[in-house]
């Protein structure tokens, strides 16, 4: 849910476990960068799905999963899923959180993974990789995603 019980846009989203692959719900933090446009649709009186589909209507997961292959295609972006933000996401948290005083912890339960093994798979991934391939990662010419393929936990299931 991304509204409070008064019906706020909440600061964060809450992830129940009946909506999370293997019931692993939680709290996940919005970015205030996002709080404001959320709150603004919501004062238009826009529908309460944030995603629709080009009739207005609540899409399916997978039809947002569609909707990212269409567009990364579109971008030239090859090898990306709909699961490359997320992937992305925790690599990057994985690599940054010790910066601002977190710890991988912080990192599994953003990523709702049951074993810290799993979510240590991405930091080791990240402190394996050469500083080359670190800083190509957003300019190889095949785009972002390209590198995904080689990683150890590409198509794992989490």
């Amino acid at each position: 849910m991304v509204v409070d019980a008064q019906g706020r846009i909440a600061s964060h989203i809450e992830l129940h476990d009946v909506a999370a692959k293997k019931r692993s719900g939680r709290t996940i933090p919005l970015h205030p960068d996002l709080m404001r446009p959320l709150r603004l649709q919501k004062e238009q009186g826009a529908h309460a799905s944030v995603i629709r589909s080009e009739r207005g209507q609540a899409l399916r997961p997978s039809s947002v999963v569609n909707w990212f292959g269409r567009l990364y295609r579109e971008l030239g972006f090859e090898g990306c899923t709909s699961h490359s933000g997320r992937r992305t996401f925790i690599t990057n948290a994985a690599r940054l959180v010790f910066k601002v005083g977190g710890s991988l912890r912080d990192v599994q339960q953003l990523a709702g993974h049951r074993s810290i093994e799993h979510t240590q798979a991405f930091s080791d991934f990240v402190t394996s990789m050469t500083a080359p391939i670190a800083s190509g990662w957003s300019e190889s010419p095949g785009g972002p995603c390209t590198h995904w393929k080689a990683s150890p936990f590409h198509g794992a299931r989490q």
